[in-house]
């Protein structure tokens, strides 16, 4: 299977090649050529979690990785998820659902795709002398859980930036605690929008590019969508009959572009919402035809306080019928202004593919209370935006799946403020107060990130 950009303006390349250089050289995000159907076997419920990301991932790499690579990454994810069933489905009522996305070596839902990305870039890096360099901005969860997955890898160097006070205490550590050479973490002064904006000028730079091979694990990555799709298929299956509606909370999009991917691959996906907090540039565009790019609000949910989601472009780049020439336009406009203005044909198509919740602050405390009030479910104020958002679908309509991406051990003073007291914390999260942080604080420049990496 081959890559092309949603910009139009760069060479095709295999799965390893996408994965290996994360931005299209023309700033664009890579997508398959052509759509794979999924295995029609793959709709059977209690199909195996291991199975089902098998098959996917052997869809979308095709022959671009060493035999057996797939394998030994699939069953080192499941090594280290702590439910048997990877990803588990809760009802919590008539009709509506959490799809528990946390039970990884970090506690969120980016382990499912960084365990699988760590071992299929250590396998595309095996016996070619190569050498990468990975960039990642994050909002907490991502740099954590690629800190976890690449830390002490022997050709990869790991670059995290992050917002400075704008993670939780726990996640902060989660990054920040683990002694690696070649991990480096950076604290931004700004906010996640600035830290992507220095990922991707970091992408361009021919320096770095000078010292070997460079790439993101952030979302922007195809092998990270990639890895993200199989819980798609195997709560679809196992809620076969009326397609289930998807409430994901949403930061840069991706993974709710990952649970457009199934539906697009045929698996039993019904609706898209994407369940935002007050940084809610998804929800206006949808609402207003108008794309723009606002200052940060800081949330509860911190991991989704995003206000110019990546992996928008990749919807826009199909509901455009992948046109290269529009979806460039649309987003060098937006690079440049801050804003741009949807054509109505476009804003059509776009609300045909998703829809979008805005959830308040005081909405998200709310919901926490009503989860351990109606239902004994202690969750994260991620999760609470998701549920919150799944209770006002018509749940008459067919089930509703909230996606439960983080423990809420990993926000405990944001949980006690709404429940009176903290949630007790998996063995994961144990013993990070304490520990030697090794992290060091930048300006949101180019200039200045260089100068730390120097």
């Amino acid at each position: 299977m081959k890559y092309i950009s949603t910009r139009g303006q760069a060479p095709t390349v295999d799965f390893a090649q996408a994965m290996l250089s994360g931005l299209a050289p023309d700033g664009g995000l890579y997508l398959p050529e052509t759509w794979p159907a999924a295995d029609p076997e793959l709709a059977r419920s209690g199909v195996p979690y291991a199975s089902v990301a098998r098959s996917v991932l052997t869809t979308f790499a095709g022959t671009s990785l060493p035999a057996g690579t797939l394998d030994a990454a699939v069953a080192r994810l499941v090594d280290r998820f702590r439910h048997q069933a990877v990803t588990p489905l809760v009802q919590l009522d008539a009709g509506l659902w959490l799809l528990e996305l946390f039970h990884g070596p970090t506690a969120a839902f980016k382990d499912l795709a960084m365990q699988l990305a760590a071992s299929l870039m250590d396998a595309a890096l095996a016996g070619t002398g190569d050498r990468l360099t990975l960039v990642t901005a994050t909002s907490g969860d991502t740099g954590a859980a690629a800190v976890r997955a690449f830390a002490g890898a022997d050709r990869i160097r790991l670059i995290v930036l992050h917002p400075e006070g704008r993670v939780s205490p726990v996640q902060r550590l989660q990054m920040t605690t683990v002694a690696a050479d070649n991990v480096t973490n950076l604290a931004v002064r700004g906010d996640f929008d600035d830290c992507q904006r220095l990922v991707k000028g970091l992408l361009a730079d021919e320096t770095l590019r000078a010292r070997g091979l460079l790439s993101s694990v952030n979302s922007i990555n195809w092998a990270r969508l990639a890895g993200q799709i199989p819980y798609y298929v195997t709560a679809g299956a196992a809620l076969a009959g009326a397609a289930p509606r998807f409430v994901v909370p949403t930061g840069n999009f991706g993974d709710a572009f990952a649970g457009w991917a199934a539906r697009r691959m045929g698996a039993n996906v019904g609706g898209l919402v994407a369940a935002v907090n007050s940084n809610d540039a998804l929800a206006r565009v949808l609402a207003e035809g108008v794309y723009s790019r606002r200052t940060t609000i800081e949330t509860h949910s911190v991991s989704m306080d995003v206000q110019a989601p990546s992996n928008f472009e990749r919807l826009v780049f199909e509901a455009t019928d992948r046109d290269p020439d529009r979806t460039r336009t649309v987003f060098e406009t937006f690079a440049r202004d801050g804003t741009v203005t949807l054509d109505d044909d476009l804003l059509s198509r776009l609300r045909a593919e998703v829809s979008a919740e805005t959830v308040s602050e005081a909405e998200t405390r709310t919901e926490i209370a009503h989860a351990w009030s109606a239902y004994g479910q202690i969750i994260c104020p991620h999760t609470a935006v998701a549920l919150a958002a799944a209770r006002r679908q018509d749940l008459s309509a067919g089930p509703v799946v909230a996606l439960s991406t983080a423990h809420p051990a990993k926000f405990p003073d944001v949980v006690s403020g709404a429940l009176g007291f903290e949630p007790r914390r998996p063995s994961v999260l144990e013993g990070l107060e304490g520990r030697p942080e090794y992290c060091r604080a930048v300006e949101p420049t180019l200039a200045a990130v260089r100068a730390a990496l120097d």
